[in-house]
């Protein structure tokens, strides 16, 4: 039995993988062009994307709607059989229309689709039959190639859902390399959960002013061990006399170097390990996180265009906020 679903699970996953690479061949030729068309059309509206489609194509428009809208595209679904009871009111002349139909044929669709003729919005077709309704009256039709649905009765929407999605997925990264958008723009759409707290910079988060523990480079040994107790951060930061980072100063470094003789006498200088490691104010969460995590440290560093300590993150800074 066990052995039956296996074999089950992995006749599925190849079967769709075959339709994407099938998927995969038509981008590379054909279909490369309509692809690159729609591109044009939705970067040239100054409206929205509406997406729309019914049943199984209706819930992979909804997660395209989704993936556009976040990663800056504005987009919406509207769902085609409310589409003529009010709905049309969401799609305006300067939208683009997205409509998915594996047949091309969906009569829930005729509204929406009768709609964009009307008002000469711009439709883009998301259906295997270029002969059909849907492939003829758009603007752009992306011609999905023919596959062998997973489903043992040909039956249930399994490798041409996957398929949509597949070109679906293209067309938002095409978009989205096309406008340049950023990491930083991706936190704009994504400020909760973990992907919004790994996108977050240091500027954001680290501890700056009174609370830096700062000392120069002739502060004395039991001004040092004084420092690094109050600010709670297990180091002190040594600066020049022109402000700039010179070394910092661990409760390692004074187990290590408080044994070498001099007492009181010592001084930060002496201490201290030169050039650490330090980070800008638009580096990233996630990639402070590596860093003390490949470097086996508790804090980091923060310095403005001048290599003027301005900051000071630490672990538990980053794992509080939820980046690990």
């Amino acid at each position: 039995m066990t052995a039956d679903i296996r074999a089950s699970a992995l006749r599925t996953v190849a079967t769709e993988r075959d339709g994407l690479d099938t998927l995969h061949a038509a981008l590379a030729n054909g279909l490369g062009g309509p692809f690159a068309e729609a591109v044009a059309m939705i970067r040239a509206a100054t409206g929205r994307v509406v997406v729309s489609g019914m049943g199984k194509s209706g819930h992979v428009g909804r997660k395209l709607a989704a993936t556009l809208a976040s990663t800056g595209t504005p987009a919406h679904f509207v769902h085609p059989a409310e589409a003529s009871h009010g709905d049309l009111g969401m799609v305006q002349p300067e939208d683009v229309v997205i409509a998915l139909s594996w047949s091309g044929e969906t009569a829930e669709l005729a509204a929406i689709v009768g709609y964009t003729r009307r008002f000469r919005v711009g439709l883009i077709a998301f259906t295997s039959n270029p002969e059909s309704t849907l492939g003829k009256e758009a603007d752009v039709a992306l011609i999905l190639p023919k596959a062998t649905e997973a489903c043992p009765n040909g039956l249930a929407p399994t490798t041409s859902t996957t398929m949509q999605i597949a070109l679906g997925d293209a067309l938002a990264v095409a978009l989205l390399e096309a406008r340049g958008f950023s990491r930083q723009d991706f936190f704009v759409y994504h400020p909760g959960g973990k992907l919004g707290a790994q996108l977050k910079t240091v500027d954001s988060i680290m501890h700056r002013g009174g609370e830096l523990p700062l000392i120069g480079l002739d502060t004395a040994l039991p001004d040092i061990i004084a420092m690094i107790s109050a600010k709670g951060f297990g180091c002190a930061i040594v600066m020049d006399g022109e402000g700039k980072l010179a070394g910092v100063v661990t409760d390692g470094d004074l187990r290590r170097k408080a044994t070498m003789g001099g007492g009181d006498s010592l001084r930060a200088r002496d201490i201290m390990t030169a050039n650490p490691r330090r980070i800008g104010l638009d580096t990233l969460a996630v990639e402070a996180l590596e860093l003390v995590n490949r470097l086996r440290i508790t804090a980091l560093i923060v310095v403005d265009a001048q290599e003027k300590p301005v900051g000071i993150v630490h672990v538990h800074d980053l794992l509080a906020m939820g980046v690990a």
